[in-house]
């Protein structure tokens, strides 16, 4: 998708740091856990963040 905005990255980066053990690498379950811990209203910048955290995650297991 390309570069990711700024402020994607700081809220994806603030909340691995403060729950980093509820995220998984499946986007639907990070999503949902976005929802129950944040108030972010926009379906488009919740689902990038997840994407964001789904990705962060999957390389950290490699």
């Amino acid at each position: 998708m390309g570069i990711k905005p700024t402020y994607i990255k700081a809220i994806g980066m603030e909340l691995l740091a403060h729950h980093g053990k509820r995220f998984t690498g499946n986007f639907d379950e990070n999503k949902q856990t976005i929802t129950e811990l944040t108030n972010i209203e926009s379906k488009r910048v919740r689902n990038r963040v997840a994407g964001y955290i789904t990705r962060k995650v999957n390389t950290q297991r490699r």
